[in-house]
């Protein structure tokens, strides 16, 4: 049971019988279960709440607020209050909480920033100005900077009075030079580990991995994790250090991304916010319009079932069989594009692989093809009315209607992306009723070879 629920009756009684108790109550508790509290209080209770707690502690609670809880508690506190709590964030943070604002909402508390703390106001104009996907958007300005010829001790001393002043976590710091471009790295394991007289550029890492302000997060995300990294500088073209970007805001960034990529896969448009914050009109939008697109898709599917309804009528027993087959195609297709999303989402796959993705799924599509093809080829004999040549058609249905599973579903998200669009938008429903048509063709296609004269015979004596 969470923490929130067992606390929430007594803290909502504190708030109406001694609110000034407040601070005293969660003094214990760390942040994030304090946010958990918050949200499940009544923005009223939670503005009070937050009005009861020194700007600097309101401020590390708010920043691990939902955006939409932000939001809310943002329309229900006093704006001066609000301004307090905004100037003791972190600037990347800060810049969320303007950014996600009504424009003239965010607009009145800029102007009130502005003139309590400049300071912070700029450092919100520094990470707006960047594209809300980047790297300059997702860093912080705070961070630790310091002289090449700095001691081990007096580098400590900078960490020291910078940490009084931010709530950023300081994993490295970062040695310039007059004109503020980035000449090496010392993280708090060197300066532990080095003599206290000894000069930073003696013990500095040069050979840096930064990252431009332009590079898209989800890039930032993979090379941070390729190189284990806690923190990655933004430098500019002429190599000066604009700000860094911490782990946990890619934590962050991967876990919106992935929620993304797997709502695109069902077949929904992305949600905005959690489950139970959507409403219900919303639900019917981001979900009914990609329902329609492939009711509509499933029309081409009875196009042509009817085209070639007098193979299907000839062919005993036919109709039985087309779930079963297009299932299969639908199935492995699924498999097939869950796998190529996945690997480019992670970089596993670029798309120079194209040819060797389309040779692997290929023979993955005969193997799988044939091996439900045999399970097949015995079902139909199982039934007496049916002959060998009928469970032939079926067995060897199933091996084309794999195959071209498997190579549509895999070179379907590779096309997108080519062309600029995100793979995840081929969802699996989406080539499910792609193959569906195209396993019915393949049916028919090999049913005429198969089994051309029974086809003849029926079209003969109708």
């Amino acid at each position: 049971m969470r923490l929130a629920t067992l606390l929430l009756p007594e803290l909502k009684q504190v708030l109406r019988e001694d609110p000034d108790q407040v601070r005293e109550l969660l003094e214990e508790l760390h942040a994030e279960d304090v946010a958990d509290l918050i949200a499940e209080l009544e923005p009223d209770e939670a503005a009070e709440l937050l009005a009861r707690l020194p700007a600097e502690e309101a401020a590390t609670i708010f920043e691990r607020l939902e955006e939409h809880e932000q939001e809310e508690l943002v329309a229900n506190m006093p704006p001066e209050s609000v301004v307090q709590i905004a100037s003791e964030m972190s600037p990347d943070d800060r810049a969320d909480l303007f950014s996600l604002l009504p424009e003239a909402i965010g607009d009145q508390l800029f102007a009130k920033l502005e003139k309590v703390d400049p300071e912070a106001a700029e450092e919100i104009r520094e990470i707006e100005k960047w594209p809300e996907t980047s790297a300059g958007h997702l860093m912080t300005t705070a961070y630790v900077n310091v002289t090449p010829q700095m001691t081990v001790t007096a580098t400590i001393e900078e960490v020291r009075r910078h940490s009084k002043n931010h709530n950023e976590p300081v994993y490295n710091v970062y040695a310039l030079d007059p004109e503020e471009r980035l000449l090496g790295i010392a993280s708090l394991r060197d300066l532990l580990l080095a003599e206290p007289n000894q000069r930073l550029d003696e013990i500095w890492r040069e050979n840096i991995i930064s990252v431009t302000p332009t590079l898209d997060q989800e890039e930032v995300a993979r090379r941070m994790a390729k190189y284990d990294l806690n923190v990655m500088p933004v430098v500019d073209e002429g190599g000066v250090i604009l700000g860094v970007i911490t782990i946990d805001d890619v934590i962050d960034v991967l876990t919106a991304e992935q929620t993304e990529d797997v709502q695109k896969i069902g077949g929904i448009e992305p949600l905005d916010v959690p489950y139970f914050q959507t409403t219900f009109v919303t639900f019917i939008k981001k979900r009914g319009v990609w329902l329609f697109i492939l009711f509509f898709g499933e029309f081409f599917t009875q196009t042509a079932l009817r085209h070639y309804d007098p193979v299907f009528e000839a062919v005993k027993g036919a109709t039985y069989y087309i779930p079963l087959l297009i299932s299969a195609g639908g199935n492995s297709g699924s498999q097939s594009s869950t796998l190529i999303i996945r690997g480019l989402s992670i970089g596993e796959i670029r798309l120079r692989d194209w040819w060797r993705i389309f040779i692997r799924e290929l023979a993955m599509g005969i193997v799988l093809g044939i091996g439900l093809g045999i399970v097949g080829f015995i079902r139909v004999l199982m039934y007496r009315d049916q002959t060998v040549w009928f469970a032939l058609t079926v067995g060897l249905t199933l091996v084309g209607i794999v195959v071209t599973g498997c190579t549509v579903g895999s070179m379907l998200p590779l096309i997108l992306k080519r062309i600029g669009l995100d793979p995840a938008t081929s969802s699996t429903p989406f080539i499910a009723s792609l193959v569906d048509v195209l396993g019915i063709v393949v049916f028919v296609h090999i049913a005429m070879i198969v089994m051309g004269d029974v086809i003849a015979a029926g079209h003969a004596h109708p």
